[in-house]
C-alpha cells in the first residue's frame, strides 16, 4: 500500500507553532546586542521598555519562557516559603507548569473553582483567605493569580470590571494580584480595552510573545521597578540570564509591531472554524464560546470516531491538532493560518466524519 504524500501542512496544535517572518529574521540578523545580565543589551531594553509602556507598568524583564515568568513573578511576591497562593483549579499555573510554585518555591497553592467563563466566584476567592489568626498552623496567603485570556476553558476573557474587583479584594486584605497573560493582547483585542486598563489591577502581569504575538521565544514579566529588580535576580537563579539575548528580542520587537493587529483576524477565522465544525454530523462545540482564538469541540457519544483516529486521519492530510481528552479536541488559530487553511481543514473534518475520502491540499 502506497502512503498519501503530504503536501499541505495546517498546524493547529497552538499558536506557540509559528515560524519566525522574514522581517524577524531580519531584525534578529541586524540585533544590536550586548550582555544582558550585565544588563546593557540595548535590544532587551528595548523590548522591555515598550511591554512596560503598554501594560503600564513601571519596568518589564525578558524571560525565556511563560512559565519561567509566572513562576519569577509568584516567587518575588511570596518570599517566605510556605506562603500561599489563590489560583484557579484550571489555571494554567496550576496544571502545566511543573508545580514549580511548589516544588521549587516552597509556594502552596489554594485552589478555587474556576467558572466556565475563566473566573473565579470572588465571595469564594475571599473564603478562601487564610484568616491570620490561625498563622500558627495555616499558611500565609500572599498571592491571587487570574489568567487572561483562560486557555482551558476556551480562551475566555476575564473582564476590566471583574480583574478591578479582584484587585479590590486583593488590597483589602493586603494581597498582591498577579495575571498570566500569556495571551493578554487577544484579550485586549477581544474586549475591546487597551492592554494596560486590562491590567491596571495587577502587580504583575506575564506577557507571552511567542504564543497570539508569534515571536519565536520568550515572555516579559512586568511590575513596578523594586518587583523587577527581585525579579531579575531570580532569573539568574533559575537559569534564564541569558546574555546576547537581543537576537531574541529584535524579533518579538517586530512582533509587537506587525502581529497585534492581525489578532482580531485570527478571532474571526476561529469563529469561521467553530461554525463549520458545529455543523459536521458527529462534532459537538458551542460556538458563542469562541472568544479569541481557542477552540474546543468534542465527538459526540455513539460516534463511530474516536480522538485518536480522528487525529491520526486528520495528520495523514495534514491537519495537526491537540487531542485533550478521549473524547475531546484543542485547536488554536494564529497569525499563519489562513482563511483557506480553515476551509481547507473544515473539508478534511468534514470527509474524515462521513467516512469519505480526500486528497491533501485539495
Amino acid at each position: 500500500m502506497v502512503k498519501k504524500m503530504v503536501t499541505k501542512t495546517v498546524d493547529l496544535r497552538s499558536d506557540t507553532v509559528t515560524k519566525p517572518t522574514e522581517a524577524m529574521r531580519a531584525a534578529m540578523a541586524d540585533a544590536e546586542v550586548d550582555d544582558d545580565v550585565l544588563c546593557c543589551d540595548p535590544t532587551a531594553q528595548r523590548l522591555e521598555t515598550e511591554v512596560a509602556k503598554i501594560t503600564g507598568k513601571e519596568a518589564g524583564l525578558f524571560v525565556p519562557s511563560g512559565t519561567m515568568g509566572n513562576l519569577i513573578s509568584v516567587l518575588v511576591h511570596c518570599e517566605v516559603r510556605g506562603s500561599e497562593v489563590i489560583l484557579g483549579d484550571n489555571c494554567h499555573i496550576h496544571i502545566y507548569e511543573n508545580g514549580g510554585i511548589s516544588t521549587i518555591g516552597g509556594v502552596h497553592p489554594r485552589t478555587v473553582k474556576n467558572n466556565e467563563d475563566g473566573t473565579m466566584d470572588i465571595d469564594l476567592i475571599e473564603a478562601a483567605i487564610r484568616d491570620p489568626k490561625g498563622a500558627l498552623v495555616y499558611p500565609t496567603t500572599r498571592l491571587i493569580c487570574l489568567e487572561n485570556s483562560h486557555a482551558n476553558t476556551g480562551g475566555k476573557c476575564l473582564s476590566v470590571e471583574y480583574t478591578d474587583k479582584v484587585g479590590e479584594l486583593a488590597k483589602k486584605h493586603g494581597l498582591k494580584l498577579h495575571i498570566d497573560g500569556a495571551r493578554i493582547f487577544n484579550a485586549a483585542v477581544a474586549l475591546g480595552v487597551p492592554v494596560d486598563r486590562l491590567v491596571q489591577a495587577a502587580d504583575s502581569v506575564s506577557v507571552c510573545i511567542s504564543k497570539g504575538l508569534g515571536a519565536p521565544v520568550g515572555s516579559v514579566i512586568v511590575g513596578s521597578e523594586s518587583f523587577i529588580t527581585k525579579a531579575r535576580r531570580l532569573r539568574k537563579t533559575l537559569g534564564g540570564g541569558m546574555r546576547q539575548v537581543g537576537i531574541l528580542c529584535a524579533a518579538a520587537l517586530v512582533a509587537l509591531r506587525e502581529n497585534v493587529g492581525k489578532l482580531e483576524s485570527d478571532h474571526k477565522k476561529a469563529k469561521i472554524l467553530a461554525e463549520g465544525l458545529n455543523k459536521i454530523r458527529g462534532l459537538a462545540l458551542n460556538v458563542a464560546s469562541v472568544e479569541t482564538n481557542i477552540i474546543y469541540f468534542d465527538i459526540n457519544e455513539g460516534s463511530n470516531m474516536t480522538v485518536q483516529k480522528l487525529c491520526k486521519n486528520l495528520e495523514e492530510h495534514g491537519i495537526l491538532v491537540m487531542p485533550e481528552t478521549s473524547t475531546r479536541v484543542r485547536l488554536v488559530v494564529h497569525h499563519q493560518i489562513s482563511e483557506n487553511d480553515v476551509h481547507y481543514a473544515l473539508s478534511c473534518f468534514q470527509r474524515i466524519m462521513m467516512g469519505t475520502p480526500s486528497e491533501n491540499g485539495s
